[in-house]
């Protein structure tokens, strides 16, 4: 019998610290917030949300990664990119543009986007109102690649210079802090 891993308050919500299975609302689950990249919900902790608490242990997911993205119009999700593992994402609500291999695509809510590994994309928030996006990918393979991309870099989510290395790639942006997003800015789950 799977044992119901043991939640924590961390400073912006809960947080899984030890195995097992559980259940977390986004509106009480841990985030992370970036004046670049917006905010994520953190379903799993092996993220920065544990540093600073070195009495708790994160708990990564071994198979599937996930992740809840909120990004504002104009902000991209991350870096262009592609991965060595199949990523999936579903719009939940707002609107943005989805670049893929060279090219641009407008999505909106309940728009699903599969990726084969190795396909470069990122999204980035358009409209007026927050784009949500749950992104899911595997972890069988280690390895992405942040390619020069004109597309992607006029639409601020594109590195100088190709590479591997996500520190490089994200060497000119501020790290990612604790905190939950503002809810008054018309997320669902407010």
């Amino acid at each position: 019998m799977v044992e119901e891993a043991r939640l924590e308050e961390l400073d912006s919500g809960l947080a899984p610290v030890t195995d097992g299975w559980f259940v977390v609302n986004v509106r009480d689950a841990a985030w992370m917030t970036s004046d670049a990249f917006g905010a994520r919900c953190v379903f799993e902790g092996d993220t920065p949300v544990f540093r600073g608490r070195p009495d708790l242990q994160p708990h990564k997911f071994a198979d599937v990664g996930f992740a809840l993205k909120v990004v504002w119009p104009g902000q991209p999700t991350g870096m262009y990119h592609g991965e060595a593992n199949q990523e999936d994402f579903l719009v939940l609500a707002g609107e943005c543009l989805l670049l893929f291999e060279g090219e641009e695509r407008p999505l909106q809510a309940w728009d699903f986007v599969h990726c084969p590994p190795g396909t470069e994309h990122v999204f980035v928030a358009t409209g007026d109102s927050p784009c949500v996006i749950f992104m899911t990918g595997g972890r069988t393979e280690k390895g992405t690649v942040y390619p020069r991309s004109k597309l992607a870099h006029r639409h601020g989510a594109g590195v100088e210079s190709e590479t591997s290395s996500a520190f490089e790639a994200y060497a000119l942006f501020p790290h990612w802090r604790r905190g939950r997003p503002d809810n008054s800015n018309g997320l669902p789950w407010a």
